[in-house]
């Protein structure tokens, strides 16, 4: 069965696209911890991040690397926290946090919210970093 991002690679489902290629997308959380909080996923839907070939999780990890540095070159932070969790949406990603806390990587805490202009502001600064 589809994932909702195997439906936000389709383009059933809009998102906030910050980078593309081939094998890989990355795109804001709609439901972030801090500005800037960035989901990275395969185009291949496996739901477990470990039992993807060698090559995929290599090559989804570079292709986060490129992503991390345009979020903290776009979004005031000390640093990009990342996280593999895997438990809310059976498809695997990474999560690309901006942190200046500890507690900024902390996926109890209420989230934030941020209006479209606002998303689409913070993408829009993320793709030009990363382009940068």
């Amino acid at each position: 069965m589809a994932t909702i991002f195997s439906k936000i690679i389709a383009g059933e489902i809009p998102c906030y696209k910050v980078a593309e290629t081939n094998d890989f997308l990355a795109f804001l959380d709609v439901r972030p911890l801090t500005a800037g909080h960035t989901l990275v996923i395969p185009k291949v839907e496996n739901d477990y991040i470990f039992d993807m070939e060698d090559e995929q999780f290599v090559g989804l990890h570079l292709f986060a690397k490129i992503v991390a540095r345009g979020v903290k070159a776009a979004i005031p932070c000390k640093r990009i926290g990342v996280a593999i969790i895997g438990l809310e949406v059976p498809h695997a990603h990474i999560h690309l946090v901006p942190l200046n806390q500890i507690g900024d990587l902390n996926f109890e805490k209420e989230r934030t919210e941020f209006s479209t202009e606002q998303y689409e502001q913070i993408a829009s600064d993320i793709r030009k970093a990363i382009l940068q």
